[in-house]
């Protein structure tokens, strides 16, 4: 079993700037998460507002500077599903492939893009045209008929990438409006390829082996080869914690300001503890903090020690 000083679960923001607080501490550092642009940050098309980043750059890019920032000095990432951990001395994380890695400490920070199903049929047709990314899937609707459910921010502007490529983008929402920025708004309602389904409910994706349509009521099927979902309620990711960390009613995980959960030796950052301000700059200061904790739990300091190179 590889053995680490420092786990951490999730390359986002807080898991990265962790990691790379950690590894400048000389703690030998593993970071496994799923892929560059499976999280918040990584599909998000355009980041303009990043500390030290002037120009206008794509989720993924930004994600992918910062996982070379951490390497350059000494951890570790790991592209990999954790379906499980152990959080006693040592603790011991296991991935979907039944590798083991074990380690004095473990930073949690695997954010809050899970949700709870509620469309029938939507984990159905999952990864055979229902989709929570378009960055991601879009390309794959090329001159294909597509709905999108969502309302918000981040609705218009996965529907605005969305236009790039599909035929028909049917915007289905049970509120009278979009609440997003208005040039936003206006800039997706302008493009010809955008039919506005506002007021409508979604009920149901059905289709035979792949997707085929989509239900509103009260009984309208859209004919549409794709759906994606960016309705509210988000949670956190924490199924893999097999309730060996205390969690909220919404999924949230409890912290200090020091980022410390009640385990020792477990730390938590960024969206998973339900921030009500979820930014990358704040997902990072906390993963900040979380690296200077474990620092501090790993050499048995009573301070933490302040790094300003």
């Amino acid at each position: 079993m590889d053995r680490y000083d420092v786990i951490v679960i999730g390359g986002g923001p807080a898991g990265t700037t962790a990691a790379l607080y950690t590894s400048r501490s000389n703690l030998k550092t593993l970071v496994i998460d799923k892929s560059v642009a499976s999280g918040a940050l990584g599909i998000t098309s355009q980041i303009a507002n990043f500390p030290g980043i002037p120009e206008v750059i794509s989720g993924e890019e930004l994600v992918k500077r910062m996982w070379k920032q951490a390497e350059l000095y000494g951890a570790t990432f790991k592209k990999a599903r954790v379906v499980g951990v152990e959080v006693g001395d040592p603790k011991i994380v296991t991935t979907a492939e039944a590798e083991q890695f074990e380690a004095r400490a473990l930073i949690v920070a695997t954010g809050a893009m899970g949700r709870t199903k509620t469309l029938a049929g939507e984990d159905t047709f999952l990864g055979r045209g229902v989709s929570y990314c378009a960055t991601c899937d879009g390309a794959f609707f090329k001159d294909k008929d597509v709905a999108l459910l969502g309302h918000n921010a981040e609705a218009v502007d996965e529907a605005l990438f969305l236009t790039r490529f599909v035929k028909t983008l049917f915007v289905v929402t049970p509120k009278p409006n979009l609440q997003a920025p208005e040039d936003q708004v206006r800039s997706l309602l302008s493009k010809p390829q955008v039919k506005p389904m506002f007021g409508r409910r979604a009920v149901e994706v059905v289709g035979d082996g792949t997707v085929a349509g989509l239900k509103l009521e009260p009984g309208e099927v859209l004919p549409v080869r794709g759906v994606f979902v960016f309705t509210q309620g988000n949670r956190p990711i924490v199924d893999y914690l097999k309730e060996q960390v205390e969690v909220t009613e919404n999924g949230c995980v409890p912290a200090s300001a020091r980022m410390e959960t009640p385990i020792p030796g477990v730390f938590a950052c960024g969206d998973i503890l339900c921030n009500e301000v979820q930014q990358a700059v704040v997902a990072s200061a906390q993963g900040c903090i979380a690296a200077l904790s474990a620092d501090r739990f790993l050499n048995k300091r009573k301070a933490f020690v302040k790094d300003y190179r």
